[in-house]
Order: C-alpha cells, then sequence, then structure tokens
C-alpha cells in the first residue's frame, strides 16, 4: 500500500473512531476495544490503525497507556456535527496544524514590516469581529480578514497566497469553532478576541516574538477548542 492510500485510510478510520467517541459507543475513561478487534472492526492493517490512533492523540481524544491499550479522555459535543461533516474533521484539525507554524510566522514578521495604515486595517478587521459577536452572528468571514490582514502586512506575498489557497478549509474550521463559541459562554467570545488583541498589541509594540507567540497560542486555542464541549471556555 502506498504511503497516500494508507494516509487516506488512516483518516477514515479516525473519523470512525471519533464518530464513535461522539456518540458514546467509545465512552471517556474507557478503554478502547485492542488493536486487533479494531482492525477486525474497520477491515485495516494494524499500520493504518496505528496512524489514526496517533492522530486521537494528538487531538487529545484518546491517550496510550503502556501495557494497558488506549482509552477515551475527552468527548467533543455533539455540536460539533451541526456545524461540520465528519469526513471533514481529521482535515479542519490538520489545516489548524497548518495554519499555526505559517500565520505565526507572518505574524512575527507583521511586527517588524508593518505600515501604520496596514495596522490600521487589522484593528478595523477586529472591530468587525467585534461588531459580528455583538449581532450574534457567525462571523467566519470577518474571523479570515482579520488573518488575512495580518498575513498581508509581513510584506511577502506568499504567506497571503497561502491563506488565500486554504480559504475554504480554513472557513469550515472557522464556521466549526466560531459556530461552537457562540453556542457556548459569552467567555468564550471573549477569549477569543482577548487572543486576537493580544496580537494586534504585539504587532504595534513591533515585537516579533510576541506576535509569533501571540498567533500561535490563538491557533493552537482554536484547535483546542474544537473539540471541547460548549460550557468551555
Amino acid at each position: 500500500m502506498s504511503e497516500a492510500a494508507k494516509h487516506s485510510l488512516a483518516l477514515v478510520v479516525y473519523e470512525k473512531i471519533l464518530a464513535a467517541i461522539i456518540s458514546g459507543d467509545y465512552p471517556v475513561n474507557k478503554k478502547l476495544p485492542t488493536e486487533a478487534r479494531l482492525c477486525e472492526l474497520y477491515e485495516v492493517s494494524r499500520p493504518v490503525l496505528r496512524d489514526a490512533l496517533a492522530r486521537l492523540r494528538e487531538d487529545n481524544l484518546v491517550v496510550s497507556r503502556r501495557g494497558s491499550g488506549s482509552f477515551v479522555i475527552n468527548r467533543p459535543d455533539s455540536a460539533v456535527l451541526e456545524f461540520a461533516r465528519i469526513s471533514s474533521i481529521a482535515d479542519i484539525q490538520r489545516c489548524f496544524e497548518f495554519r499555526t507554524n505559517v500565520e505565526a510566522s507572518a505574524a512575527g514578521l507583521a511586527a517588524l514590516r508593518r505600515t501604520p495604515e496596514q495596522l490600521e486595517h487589522i484593528r478595523q478587521r477586529f472591530e468587525a469581529i467585534n461588531q459580528a459577536n455583538l449581532n450574534h452572528d457567525r462571523a467566519s468571514d470577518e474571523d479570515f480578514e482579520f488573518h488575512l490582514a495580518i498575513t498581508e502586512a509581513a510584506s511577502n506575498h506568499y504567506y497571503a497566497t497561502v491563506l488565500r489557497s486554504l480559504n475554504q478549509s480554513i472557513k469550515e474550521g472557522m464556521n466549526l469553532t466560531r459556530g461552537l463559541s457562540l453556542r457556548a459562554s459569552e467567555e468564550r467570545l471573549r477569549i477569543v478576541q482577548d487572543e486576537h488583541q493580544a496580537i494586534i498589541d504585539a504587532i504595534a509594540d513591533k515585537d516579533a516574538s510576541a506576535a509569533e507567540s501571540a498567533m500561535r497560542a490563538h491557533l493552537e486555542g482554536a484547535r483546542r477548542r474544537m473539540f471541547e464541549g460548549v460550557h468551555a471556555p
């Protein structure tokens, strides 16, 4: 089996196990079936299954305990499936992973290179999200434009080009995380905007290290919140 085929099949198994966790078929704090049984259930080889389990561990859904097997440690809220197709969730998670490195680097460069006009544009995009929050809108477009404005301020067109090329995948992730935030407490929306404000402050201060760290923390937080219950901040 080629690596591409193995990767594709592992994503399918990841999605099936995730769906079973969300439905409660595999309860939190309970052990998953053995690898042999999972291979039998999903009709895959051990290498494919182990690839899927590795992704579930990366997403903080399961944990492996030496000599005991894999245990479910987190059950995403069923509302996740209202905002994204189960078949797209693995790709959304990998997109967040990719964006973290790209956009953190772009934020650092934006802090060094931004013009006053670019900084003002970033602030305007931030205020557009604030207004959408007041209207209880999903604000995926506004959120995307905020992140795009930062890549544009890096003054390296490759960053903005990459973001635009990922527009559909990024917005699918934003639809999911922002949809969940709207279902949660007001505090979650505030936390997200506080993270955005920290990025702006670092760019305004021309602090590249702080801007990079703030963007990384924001995207890692967004990825983590994707699998938290709607009542978690």
